[in-house]
């Protein structure tokens, strides 16, 4: 059966890679480029989509995170930072997103003075606001940058060391991957790895399966962001699988980064087939513009993924989560079922449509 969109969208799932500061709306860009007095690449929603490529191919990921220098502009002060972090949870909404990790490098959004401290309590409050009014669960992520520093990696280590149990679930290291290695961060790995807090790593999206080896084996990662070279590698692919490493795979991002030529010739699909934990997330909904439901949409019907693979990858998703083992079994419990409900009545509602065309 040709799973709809609409379907998808009505369906309980996850995003585990968002980042922040690259999924704000555009028309909340122009509001506070005018408030600021910020000046942006254009003052209209086409031109200033146009000028961030979204949904476009740039051709690297280098290209790509340039879009990053004009939304940062804007994300510079406490109010921004809510208001991007609880329309971010308001839009996840939109599409039945349950559950949220929202990444991004607090150390980006203090050009104009304001303190980490600040940086991180605007974000967690704006999610914590926007669960109260719209149920989404968002959690944080804090990153290192790759191509930057890792003292100031260090430094966002200590701040998830702070905040660990009070919204920040996870460190990550994000950037510029070629010719950045992540073992040049190692003692900001090491600090939140002796404080017992889980690490997520950009790897094999724009270098090899090395990438891959050395963020699990050096550093220490519990899931890989993208990892689409993983395939090159089958010794890694399988140490990957049976300890049950997920990967935080965005179709449309890697298209755009140029990490795969196309979707149909995305990693995803083998290493679904092959058993991985395969979840599925938007990276950057501005900037790649999609949300969740697309891409697994796009899973559906560029990839042929069938209704049963897109069951397990939501669950995946859930599964996945940087969350207490007993909250996540509650969780998975009640999305298999609210799933096996919405199968159900989808199954129900085309064999009515069948009927009615005999």
């Amino acid at each position: 059966m040709e799973l709809t969109l609409s379907y998808i969208e009505g369906l309980p799932k996850t995003d585990l890679h968002v980042h922040l500061d690259g999924s704000l709306r555009l028309s909340t860009m122009v509001e506070l480029a005018g408030k600021q007095g910020v000046e942006l690449p254009a003052d209209t929603l086409e031109g200033l989509a146009k000028a961030l490529h979204c949904g476009e191919k740039p051709g690297s990921l280098v290209e790509y995170l340039k879009a990053f220098d004009i939304t940062l502009k804007v994300l510079q002060d406490a109010d921004a930072l809510y208001r991007v972090a609880y329309e971010l949870s308001e839009d996840a909404h939109a599409e039945n997103v349950r559950y949220m990790e929202v990444r991004y490098s607090p150390m980006l959004h203090t050009r104009s003075g304001v303190r980490l401290t600040t940086v991180v309590e605007a974000v967690l409050a704006g999610l914590w606001d926007a669960q109260k009014d719209h149920g989404v669960v968002g959690n944080v992520i804090l990153c290192g940058i790759r191509n930057i520093s890792p003292e100031s990696s260090f430094e966002m280590a200590q701040l998830a060391v702070a905040y660990k149990n009070r919204g920040v679930v996870a460190f990550d290291l994000a950037g510029a991957e070629y010719d950045n290695p992540a073992k040049h961060h190692l003692h900001a790995f090491k600090l939140v790895r002796d404080n017992n807090i889980a690490v997520t790593i950009h790897a094999g999206e724009a270098y090899g399966p090395a990438s891959i080896h050395q963020a699990i084996h050096v550093c220490g990662a519990h899931r890989i962001g993208h990892g689409c070279r993983l395939r090159e590698d089958g010794d890694l692919l399988h140490y990957v699988n049976d300890h049950r490493i997920a990967l935080e795979c965005c179709p449309s991002s890697n298209v755009q980064t140029g990490a795969v030529k196309d979707l149909r010739t995305h990693p995803l699909k083998l290493y679904h087939d092959l058993g991985l934990r395969v979840t599925i997330n938007t990276d950057n909904r501005l900037i790649t513009d999609t949300t969740v439901s697309r891409e697994l949409w796009l899973c559906h019907t560029q990839m042929g993924l069938d209704q049963d693979d897109i069951r397990r990858m939501i669950i995946n998703g859930f599964k996945a989560a940087f969350l207490p083992f007993h909250q996540k079994q509650t969780m998975v419990r009640a999305v298999s079922q609210e799933l096996s409900n919405a199968e159900q009545a989808f199954a129900r509602r085309e064999s009515r449509r069948d009927d009615a065309n005999a």
